[in-house]
């Protein structure tokens, strides 16, 4: 399951990417720009709030949404991003290099994920797996009364 949801990830790295201020989540559209196993970077300006927000408060949640199936991931980010990693990213984003001049115009981050939750819609019952990337433990959410434990 971990896989699937990595590729879906992969697949569809627009995204809706929440942080916080004081005590109000704040929500914006991101793009992951590189993907490396369970680590997911990304790009902004440090002139923008969210970068003043993630510096503040490193923890984040993300998600990723389409074709009934969404993946959900929650995390601490770091701005420990070699500098290989950077030049690449800028280099292969064709929307960076029409904003900015050089890619050390930006501030670059990371997402180790933590937890991850896949939930597909489509079947009957729906599949929803929490995963725990450090514990390496999987298990079932809730998916509706019918089909609840009891």
């Amino acid at each position: 399951m971990l896989r699937q949801a990595l590729q879906f990830l992969r697949d569809h790295n627009e995204i809706a990417f929440a942080t916080c201020e004081g005590n109000l989540p704040k929500i914006r559209v991101f793009q992951i720009m590189k993907q490396e196993g369970t680590t997911l970077y990304f790009a902004t300006s440090a002139q923008k709030a969210v970068h003043r927000q993630l510096l503040e408060n490193p923890n984040v949640e993300i998600l990723a949404s389409a074709d009934k199936i969404s993946v959900g991931c929650v995390g601490m980010v770091n701005f420990d991003v070699p500098e290989e990693t950077k030049r690449w990213i800028y280099e292969n984003n064709e929307v960076l290099s029409r904003l900015y001049t050089s890619y050390d115009k930006l501030a670059y981050f990371c997402l180790p994920i933590v937890e991850m939750n896949y939930y597909d819609l489509r079947p009957t019952p729906p599949v929803l797996k929490h995963m725990n990337l450090i514990t390496g433990e999987i298990g079932d959410g809730f998916v509706g009364e019918k089909f609840s434990k009891k």
